[in-house]
């Protein structure tokens, strides 16, 4: 079994002095900010190399969620998605952690009508998923679908809603 992390705000702001920081403390492995790897792709590879921490994963670090309400911020989330996918590709990362979104909207608190309908929601997370899992394939990359508490998102709450998902759309 290995153990990871993902970035914190109490690590050094330093790349090569946050992967110390992560290495030091026993961990195996370093899920990574998407943004801060896409921006800093040659820092993280260099940190890499010397400390022998591997970025496993990444999550978050994009602007616009795949299920996002607002067109152009899906996608642009998925042109950031896939800069991220191609990033972790260049340093042996396995994939990127995706939520349908979070904090955009829950049945759970006021006001509780959704500005779509949950068919709407279907379509544009599939859509989403579809696209990913090209970049994914092209990349040898994989991405994890990350269900979400019904108080962060009212898309896919439950290792059920993912797995319809993934079932619904041939997804490897």
């Amino acid at each position: 079994m290995k153990i990871g992390t993902q970035n914190q705000a109490f690590f050094p702001e330093n790349i090569l002095e946050k992967f110390r920081y992560i290495k030091e403390m026993g961990f195996d492995g370093f899920e990574i900010d998407g943004k801060l790897l896409v921006n800093n792709l040659e820092e993280v590879k260099a940190a890499i190399k010397e400390t022998g921490l591997p970025v496993t994963t990444a999550c978050g670090g994009y602007d616009g969620w795949i299920g996002d309400f607002i067109e152009e911020r899906r996608l642009n989330g998925l042109k950031q998605i896939e800069r991220i996918l191609e990033a972790l590709a260049e340093v042996g990362g396995k994939g990127i952690v995706v939520p349908a979104a979070w904090g955009m909207f829950t049945f759970r608190l006021p006001p509780m009508t959704s500005p779509r309908s949950l068919d709407g929601d279907r379509k544009m997370v599939s859509d989403s998923l579809h696209v990913l899992e090209q970049v994914a394939a092209r990349t040898g990359t994989v991405v994890y679908l990350e269900p979400l508490n019904r108080y962060q998102d009212h898309m896919i709450n439950t290792l059920a809603d993912a797995r319809r998902y993934i079932v619904e759309n041939d997804l490897k």
